[in-house]
């Protein structure tokens, strides 16, 4: 069986800047605290708090349990290695490669947590689709666009919860709100925020001509508790209308939808999708106490790109990424340059490699201007 040293010392060092960017040391210091004070028996009289204190509990031990994990996974295989190595037993030698690499594997997908530097990267996602220049191919790339970052939210593992669905005039839809949930959603989707454009032979025109069309994705971090914003009613328009489009299967046919416009800046939520008028109206407000909050922070650090990056027309010039079925397939992002041929792929959801890249970019980027 081949010398394997190499590669145990490689994951030993790698499991060692784990230590480092998951924080494991303030993390065996908070862990305690956290236990002590989910144990209260009046944890849940402050019900926000309670949730809060079990979310870090569970986000804290979870961290912790996989650090470990690691730990005693590479101890697993060198033990196996050298005992192989000391009888001259090759029978094991694929176990030893397999698990080599399952462990190489595994830590490359840990190590894009260190990529994860914003202030809000661990929260859940607004998420808010709408269509460009383009007339119907707009529209229909726009839902498209909506089908791949849910397809994308499924594989993940995450939850989504559907808000809004505005059906386009000619085809497709005009815009769409969703909210993806789980942790790091917004850490991951925020690499998505920006212009997309989609190249193709159209099939909304009679002369199948090619056709560009943009789409863009606004993502806003979902911030719970924001005591800080005080909206005054007299700022507020609030409109009810029918509820239509995709919302899923509790969108009925009265006038339940609610749209609030903050006059002041102009920011607008909507909701369809709960079961009544006073529930959409509610999610709504939150959705926008969380909109205006990030308004507010990009005021105070004073550069427009904080937290979702900077704000371009949907049209030409101003894309992040492009999408080309015609007259050759690739989808190749114009700030990190990855690009693959697999278009299908893409548009089934299958986005992690575009988003670590951006990461790895953005932090290359933040590096060099240091």
């Amino acid at each position: 069986m081949r010398d394997v040293s190499t590669e145990i010392t490689d994951l030993r060092k790698r499991h060692a800047e784990a230590a480092t960017y998951l924080k494991i040391d303030e993390l065996r210091a908070r862990q305690p605290q956290l236990e002590t004070e989910a144990s209260r028996p009046d944890l849940w009289d402050d019900a926000d708090r309670a949730r809060q204190v079990t979310g870090e509990l569970s986000s804290v031990t979870d961290d912790l349990q996989t650090y470990d994990a690691y730990g005693d996974r590479i101890d697993d295989v060198e033990v196996l290695a050298e005992l192989a190595r000391e009888e001259h037993d090759d029978s094991v030698s694929g176990e030893v490669e397999e698990a080599l690499r399952t462990l190489a594997a595994d830590f490359g997908a840990l190590e894009l947590r260190s990529l994860f530097t914003g202030e809000h990267d661990e929260l859940d996602a607004i998420c808010e689709v709408q269509s460009g220049e383009g007339g119907a191919d707009a529209q229909d790339f726009a839902n498209m666009l909506l089908r791949m970052y849910l397809r994308w939210a499924e594989r993940r593992g995450f939850d989504v919860e559907l808000d809004e669905v505005s059906e386009g005039s000619e085809a497709g839809i005009s815009s769409a709100t969703f909210m993806v949930k789980g942790r790091y959603a917004y850490g991951l989707l925020r690499s998505e925020h920006g212009v997309h454009r989609l190249v193709r032979m159209s099939p909304f025109n009679a002369q199948g001509k090619r056709q560009t069309a943009f789409a863009a994705l606004k993502v806003t971090p979902f911030l719970e508790d924001v005591p800080d914003i005080v909206i005054d009613d007299k700022d507020l328009r609030i409109d009810t209308y029918r509820s239509s489009g995709a919302g899923g299967q509790h969108v009925n046919v009265t006038d339940s939808a609610v749209r609030i416009t903050h006059l002041p800046t102009g920011t607008v939520s909507s909701c369809q999708n709960e079961r009544s008028q006073h529930q959409n109206k509610d999610r709504a407000m939150q959705v926008l106490k969380a909109k205006l909050a990030e308004l507010e922070r990009q005021k105070r650090v004073e550069e427009l790109n904080a937290i979702r990056g900077v704000q371009h027309s949907v049209g030409f010039g101003s894309q992040i990424r492009s999408y080309v079925m015609q007259p050759y397939q690739m989808v190749k992002d114009l700030r990190s340059e990855h690009e693959t041929g697999n278009i299908d792929g893409v548009f089934d959801g299958a986005l992690d490699e575009f988003m670590e890249a951006y990461l790895r970019w953005q932090r290359a980027e933040s590096l060099a201007g240091d």
